[in-house]
């Protein structure tokens, strides 16, 4: 992402956050929009505790009940998706500006994939059509095994059994 592109999304997110919080009657504090600027600088899935290390690495003094309460705040207002892709670990992403997309996870390392296949989106529109709904937005993650270095690493430990 070109480096316009960014300052733009940067400036809408946080004119849509600082309204949240005025909504809400919360406090606009450099935290939260250091946080935000943050995710949204990133290009990849993230889990709470890694989002604070990677605070606390570029000597951010946040706490991680700042950045815990943060990313909550974001999900309410829809600039921030959560998903529980399993192992009872929360990860994240940006959402704002950025297409509807699908998962691929894999069940042994936790590596997830994004795909976006148009047919997905035909057959949402199909059924919200069909069951006279008005479908928002979906989640469609499929589950299984890495080809590679995860599938190296099952045939191995299969071998010591």
């Amino acid at each position: 992402m070109s480096d316009n592109k960014l300052d733009d999304i940067l400036r809408e997110v946080k004119s849509i956050f600082s309204a949240h919080l005025e909504k809400h009657a919360l406090r606009k504090t450099p935290e939260r929009y250091v946080i935000l600027e943050e995710i949204y600088k990133r290009s990849d899935h993230f889990d709470a505790d890694t989002l604070y290390i990677h605070m606390k690495n570029q000597n951010y003094r946040v706490s991680r009940a700042t950045v815990y309460n943060t990313l909550e705040l974001l999900v309410s207002c829809d600039l921030v998706k959560k998903h529980q892709f399993g192992k009872n670990l929360a990860q994240y992403e940006k959402s704002y500006g950025f297409k509807q997309h699908d998962h691929l996870i894999c069940v042994d390392c936790g590596k997830v994939l994004e795909f976006c296949d148009p047919r997905i989106q035909n057959i949402k529109n199909m059924m919200g059509d069909l069951l006279k709904f008005n479908v928002l937005h979906h989640s469609f993650n499929l589950y299984g095994h890495c080809e590679g270095a995860c599938e190296e690493k099952l045939k191995s430990l299969e071998l010591k059994s």
